[in-house]
């Protein structure tokens, strides 16, 4: 995926900080928009585990950071949750206007309220998604409760918010309490898909009720069991991200044009950023990547493991195939596999020259009711398979500019 720093004016002409996340080819089959959590920042990790599953899925999307956060201008303490919202839009014209209006909007806790308040100036977004988002924008008001009497009367106060200080004036109180959500949401008029964790503890799952009760069909909820509310573990952002882009096949239509294709076997694209490759084999789709360790985003095996998978699906299969002809009662096949440099000392059955080999153990795990003569027979075919024998074999790789 190609990950881009882009950046545009809000409404009191301040300038906001944006990354934008493209699929390797560059040609997304739609945009979206993820706004943050309160306090939060486009840097949040789940902001950008989501942003990455969407954009490995064809999805272009845009993360940006609210007035007075992140890299973006302006003071925080001066903004509210219209100010949000007013961002929102702003977000929304810069994609419209410079590449294509977005067809879904995202918003995490307080800015999946936000999203829900802007909805109706999102013509051409088919699709909006909250995450632990509150019914009530309101409900911020309990970050504050300790302070809200220093608040109310100095007009102003510091309030710790995830460990870090925040000034808070009471123009953002009063600007919560004027927000109407029953009106914005049931008049949404656009698909809604609802996210909550029902041990979320600081937005109570009791939101998503009601969030889900005013609005009007098409609607979904989706529970995250066990996860919390900023989604910190990056299994369930990043399922959030993989649910989002199912869910959308349904109201984004892609454009075929937009496919890997080859007129060969594979075809492989890897961008100009980072190391994730997008496969096309047979007309099937894979990623490929490298671990974090080394600067990738592990969002697939590395192509050493795709070689050893290759290796044992074709073992498996040709064992498969053996036993269904020779009628051998073979239940199951799974073959274990490792790959590693070794010195060719340590390898009594190579004949090769001084130094480091390449090394694969494989080991086969066979299961049903099998002799003792089926099983050294079986372990003798596995060494027959195509894969295996290529491996063995003399390789020629040609290879020449397209």
């Amino acid at each position: 995926m190609k990950s881009t720093k882009v950046t545009f004016s809000n409404k009191e002409n301040h300038t906001i900080s944006a990354k934008l996340e493209l699929p390797i080819d560059n040609k997304p089959k739609a945009y979206a928009i993820f706004a943050h959590c309160f306090t939060c920042s486009k840097n949040l990790s789940a902001a950008v585990n989501i942003s990455r599953a969407l954009a490995q899925h064809g999805f272009g999307v845009l993360r940006f950071d609210f007035t007075g956060l992140g890299e973006s201008e302006g003071e925080f303490s001066d903004t509210n949750f219209t100010t949000n919202t007013t961002d929102l839009i702003a977000a929304y014209t810069f994609l419209e206007t410079n590449y294509e209006a977005p067809a879904l909007v995202i918003g995490h806790s307080l800015g999946g309220a936000a999203v829900l308040s802007a909805a109706h100036n999102f013509e051409a977004a088919k699709g909006i998604v909250t995450i632990g988002s509150p019914y009530d924008p309101a409900h911020l008001k309990k970050l504050f409760k300790i302070k809200s009497e220093l608040i109310e009367n100095e007009g102003e106060a510091t309030v710790n918010i995830g460990g870090r200080p925040f000034k808070i004036k009471k123009q953002l109180i009063d600007d919560l309490e004027e927000v109407s959500k029953d009106e914005s949401i049931n008049k949404l008029n656009k698909s809604l898909l609802i996210f909550h964790s029902p041990q979320d503890q600081v937005v109570d799952i009791s939101n998503a009720k009601e969030i889900y009760l005013a609005a009007r069909h098409p609607k979904s909820f989706i529970s995250l069991d066990k996860a919390d509310h900023l989604l910190s573990d990056k299994f369930d952002s990043t399922y959030v991200g993989n649910t989002i882009a199912a869910w959308a096949e349904r109201y984004v239509e892609a454009e075929a044009t937009n496919e890997l294709n080859t007129d060969l076997q594979a075809v492989v694209m890897t961008g100009e950023q980072g190391y994730t490759t997008e496969i096309k084999a047979a007309g099937h789709s894979l990623i490929a990547d490298e671990p974090e360790s080394v600067g990738g985003l592990n969002l697939g095996p590395n192509p050493y493991d795709l070689l050893i998978s290759s290796l044992g699906a074709c073992t498996s299969m040709t064992l498969r195939m053996y036993a269904d002809r020779k009628n051998i009662d073979l239940k199951e096949v799974k073959v274990h596999l490792k790959h590693e440099k070794v010195h060719s000392a340590d390898c009594s059955s190579c004949e090769t020259k001084p130094g480091s080999i390449d090394q694969i153990e494989r080991y086969i795990e066979l299961t049903g009711n099998l002799s003792e003569e089926e099983k050294a027979k079986l372990l003798e075919i596995a060494d027959k398979c195509p894969v295996h024998r290529t491996l063995h074999n003399e390789i020629v790789v040609k290879t020449s500019l397209m």
